[in-house]
């Protein structure tokens, strides 16, 4: 049964982000709060929990399109291929925010993704998962977590997330309520950014 880890957005308690990084560590997966909806989230570098990341989603790890949650721009250049001047200026101006940026992958990507020619990079603006990042010391695989519920998109009480999910995760970190709209995702991998899904970032900074 997963760990119900309560965590203060203004002001992350050092300990109990250390307490989620273990978890991630060890191979766990951990619903986390962002600046949209939870994420599903575990360490880019364990084969085993993104395989489990893909089972729980019902899709096969090679054709999903998780996103890779990162601290800051800074370990842009180990995912992704070299970047022009004009697309790093979008990403400056809109991150940490609620956006999704595919971008053109490079050689360095995990090997479970090694068949992917784009990626999808997040910098959340949320104090816990961007201190989770830091303190892990490399991205979180990461993805959505739906509802069935028709009306209900997306979950947004942690407390409720956490009944739901306790058996199939290792840990739900209760940020506060969550939002319902997912991120902005902007493909900037080709000569022009194209909107593929409209979110809660605004698209007129484009």
């Amino acid at each position: 049964m997963a760990q119900f880890i309560k965590i203060y957005p203004e002001n992350p308690n050092e300990r109990e982000i250390e307490k989620v990084v273990k978890i991630l560590r060890n191979g766990g997966i951990i619903i986390y709060p962002t600046d949209t909806v939870y994420g599903l989230g575990c360490d880019i570098t364990n084969s085993k929990a993104l395989e489990r990341i893909a089972r729980i989603k019902g899709i096969k790890l090679d054709k999903a399109n998780f996103s890779f949650v990162c601290s800051d721009l800074s370990n842009l250049s180990d995912y992704v291929k070299q970047i022009d001047t004009s697309t790093f200026k979008i990403l400056k101006r809109s991150l940490p925010g609620p956006y999704t940026f595919i971008l053109p992958g490079n050689n360095n990507l995990p090997k479970e993704f090694k068949k992917k020619n784009t990626v999808g990079i997040r910098v959340p603006d949320n104090n816990i998962a961007l201190d989770i990042v830091r303190a892990l010391g490399n991205p979180i695989v990461s993805t959505s977590i739906h509802d069935e519920d028709e009306i209900l998109e997306y979950s947004t009480d942690p407390e409720l997330i956490f009944e739901k999910w306790q058996n199939q995760v290792d840990a739900v970190i209760d940020g506060g309520y969550g939002d319902n709209v997912a991120s902005t995702i902007v493909d900037l991998s080709g000569d022009e950014p194209v909107l593929v899904r409209e979110g809660k970032g605004d698209t007129d900074i484009f």
